[in-house]
């Protein structure tokens, strides 16, 4: 769908939404500056609103090791929350003092978790008590390959606000591609 609606020069005022794949570092690679001015979703970019404690360390070690393993370089995406997700499990398990399930799951749904993502909660229903997702348009990439996506330069987050460091750029028509 990007490469369709660059090569015809959609005019629009935002282009973006829920287009899983983008947030693969591979994948960024391959699109480089087509990805500038379109706005979808993420979890993590290493923005400073948001660096929680420890997540540099994780990534570091993280990228140190993921050329070798073949996965995407920079690890934004799902690595810092699989970890976190250990990190909330390890936590509920000792503070329940307890592996039932039942036990771990009820300490869970109670308290809150400090994470390499930053504090973390959960409601009744299992489901986070407030959002992780972050809304982000990628901005002034140039060149190609993996340095434009090293840090989070090119990649803006414009909601929520306690995160976001940036502001979008409109209309999608007249972004430099």
């Amino acid at each position: 769908m990007l490469r369709a609606v660059t090569e015809l020069g959609l005019k629009t005022r935002f282009f973006g939404g829920g287009m899983v794949g983008l947030q693969f570092t591979p994948i960024k690679e391959q699109f480089g500056s087509k990805l500038n001015g379109v706005i979808n979703y993420d979890f993590w970019i290493p923005a400073e609103t948001m660096q929680f404690p420890g997540i540099l360390d994780f990534l570091k070690e993280y990228q140190s090791k993921a050329a070798s393993a073949g996965v995407d370089p920079l690890g934004w995406y799902l690595p810092p929350f699989a970890y976190a997700y250990l990190q909330v499990l390890g936590d509920a398990i000792e503070g329940a003092k307890s592996l039932d399930q039942n036990k771990v799951g009820d300490y869970i749904r109670t308290h809150e978790f400090k994470t390499i993502v930053g504090d973390v909660s959960f409601g009744k229903d299992g489901e986070w008590s407030k959002s992780r997702e972050i809304e982000v348009q990628w901005q002034n990439i140039s060149g190609s390959g993996l340095e434009p996506f090293k840090d989070a330069k090119t990649e803006v987050i414009l909601y929520p606000p306690e995160y976001k460091n940036g502001t979008v750029i409109e209309p999608y028509s007249d972004i430099k591609k």
